[in-house]
């Protein structure tokens, strides 16, 4: 959709999530980053086939890739600061189900978060460094997915602090103080990261969580239920939200054009008067500055 242009000429974007963890009708947002930027990999490790008998006859992938997975786990707990919060989880791996056999090759793959760009792509460098120098280690070679040309690779959810502000100040017209929370960031990923990255955004929840209706699970659950009671709720919110910045950029622009107006009678003025020639030149839209 950014590709084709989509988000040209958009002044400011708006998401909002439904939250099963706040109870209905409660908004939640926070300023910076509230979403980490989330990758995948997957590594196949190869060595030589062999009877588990007899394993000096083998180059052992499984070794290697065990060796890996414990080495990974050093990235996040011994090279990134511990304010930084970052993740990296080996969730698969998969050798075969040969008990009598090394096999010739294992795969494992996992994910990896962080909240900034910079510590992002830090994690992917050094999970492909730990991966294919850890496979050297034990005579085996590794080669790493990282699924890049799929598109997997969500950059973080950062909200603009000026449109944060604006989703706080609707919110809390329409609701109420009460009904606002700052929420804490979470190491879950959302495809709208890419659209904060091309216009000013701002991505919040609003709570459904209602045990008497049963309406307690997360939307990736079977058991998801949601409280309808958030729809006029929800609806009215990002209309509001919608409108607001709407008249907020229609006024913005309207300075904007009255400004550029007065200065150029100013400058008019100044060019009729000999003044400008003398003390001063024109910069920019209209605004001027002393000569040196």
């Amino acid at each position: 959709m950014i590709g084709d242009g989509a988000l040209e000429n958009v002044e400011a974007i708006f998401a909002v999530h439904v939250s099963h963890e706040h109870p209905t009708g409660i908004i939640g947002s926070r300023p910076g980053p509230l979403l980490a930027g989330c990758g995948f990999f997957r590594a196949v490790f190869s060595g030589r086939k062999g009877l588990a008998g007899s394993p000096h006859h083998s180059v052992d992938p499984i070794l290697a890739a065990s060796a890996a997975v414990i080495s990974l786990q050093g990235i996040v707990s011994r090279e990134s600061n511990p304010l930084d919060s970052q993740v990296v989880s080996v969730t698969s791996f998969n050798g075969g189900n040969n008990l009598d056999m090394i096999p010739e090759t294992v795969v494992i793959g996992g994910t990896f978060r962080a909240f900034s760009n910079a510590s992002f792509y830090n994690l992917l460098q050094r999970i492909e460094e730990v991966i294919v120098e850890q496979a050297n280690v034990f005579r085996c070679w590794a080669t790493v997915d990282f699924f890049e040309k799929e598109s997997t690779i969500y950059p973080p959810t950062v909200n603009d602090d000026l449109m944060y502000e604006h989703v706080k100040k609707v919110a809390t017209d329409l609701l109420g103080p009460p009904n606002f929370r700052v929420v804490p960031p979470m190491m879950g990923a959302e495809d709208f990261s890419f659209y904060s990255q091309v216009v000013p955004a701002a991505f919040y929840y609003i709570g459904v969580r209602n045990e008497t209706l049963g309406s307690t699970h997360t939307g990736h659950s079977p058991y998801f239920m949601i409280d309808e009671d958030v729809l006029p709720i929800g609806a009215a919110v990002h209309a509001t939200i919608a409108e607001r910045i709407g008249n907020a950029c229609a006024l913005v622009i309207l300075i904007i054009v009255r400004v550029v107006e007065r200065a150029k009678a100013v400058r008019r003025w100044a060019l009729g008067s000999g003044f400008l020639r003398s003390s001063f030149r024109f910069v920019g839209l209209g605004f001027w500055a002393p000569s040196i």
